[in-house]
């Protein structure tokens, strides 16, 4: 029941964004109570839960936790589990109360910066993704696929040959498409099938997974439009541990959807929040994630600005490669 009715109240934030904080205030103190991670987290450090009145004031549990033990706020069994790559290390593990409402959410977010999926036929090249099980990203480009109107939707490996076919198709069809790809392959394709995709747009997500030299973010672009020339240039922010998106529409510069916000935390003090502008590790609040844990200490450097963007600036030192999102910018 708890579930429903934050789903719903989540729901109101597409409509109301400022009821953001005290939604994550209230699932703030659900958690502190429901989830005995958690709970024991905020314990040892001596913090009482009904002490943080403010949003930037309540503690995010650092993402490791995700590699070390299943986190739950309540008791339910779980439908699915997201795993991330692992590349470098032990894997991520989010457990999923609600599938359904996962795809809800990523469909709502995608609403918010672009339109409805049914209006796009979706490319999807993801290798990487595609190789094991549990991608969170996998599951939400499968449902949009499936939402599309368009049959020429669809997944694609290594298949470079069948890919710039449906791309030639799509484009004499005028069919709005979007090619959803992780940075090394899409180079890869861009190396062997350079064509002229001026109708469609690229959402580039990820990073190299150690395919490739790792890149900024206006190096990727430049090589995306020398192979490719599409109408835009788009990027997704996610991550196993998220239920929720940011995407950019300029280089580098994501906005959040109204499920989740971040802010930027200082690198030897885990607990002081900076002024926006300032460079430190990027901590999330994800609201859609009401059934695990929606404050989450990443491992990602970054900045937050005053309109509420923020840029991710590479990772924190000794942290273990992650797929979503590494390409490091300048510092």
């Amino acid at each position: 029941m708890q579930s429903t009715q934050f789903s719903q109240k989540i729901s109101t934030l597409y409509t109301q964004p400022s009821y953001f904080d005290s939604l994550a205030l209230e699932i703030f103190m659900y958690q502190a109570t429901e989830n005995q991670l958690y709970q024991s987290y905020l314990s040892l450090l001596n913090i009482n839960p009904r002490s943080i009145s403010k949003v930037a004031d309540i503690p995010c549990l650092p993402i490791s936790f995700f590699k070390s033990t299943p986190i739950k706020a309540g008791l339910w069994s779980s439908e699915a589990a997201f795993k991330s790559s692992g590349t470098g290390g032990t894997q991520s593990i989010h457990h999923v109360n609600n599938l359904q409402g996962y795809l809800h959410n990523t469909v709502e977010n995608f609403k918010h910066f672009f339109d409805s999926p049914k209006e796009y036929c979706f490319l999807a090249l993801l290798p990487s993704y595609l190789e094991r099980e549990g991608s969170s990203l996998i599951y939400m480009l499968d449902h949009f696929i499936n939402l599309s109107q368009y049959k020429q939707s669809g997944f694609y490996l290594n298949q470079y040959d069948r890919l710039r076919n449906t791309l030639e198709e799509c484009k004499e069809l005028k069919i709005p498409t979007i090619l959803f790809g992780v940075p090394f392959g899409l180079l890869d394709f861009g190396e062997i099938c350079p064509m002229d995709i001026s109708d469609v747009t690229i959402v580039e997500t990820g990073g190299m997974k150690g395919r490739r030299e790792e890149l900024t973010k206006p190096e990727l672009y430049a090589l995306l439009n020398r192979y490719f020339s599409p109408k835009h240039i788009y990027s997704e922010y996610g991550m196993t541990e998220m239920f929720s998106q940011a995407y950019a529409k300029k280089a580098g510069e994501f906005f959040c959807a109204p499920s989740m916000t971040v802010r930027i935390r200082e690198l030897n003090d885990p607990f002081q929040i900076l002024d926006n502008g300032r460079l430190g590790a990027i901590n999330i609040y994800d609201l859609a994630n009401f059934d695990t844990i929606s404050f989450i200490a990443t491992d990602d450097l970054g900045r937050r600005y005053s309109d509420g963007s923020f840029r991710v600036l590479g990772r924190m030192d000794n942290s273990d490669l992650r797929g979503c999102n590494l390409l490091v910018d300048e510092i």
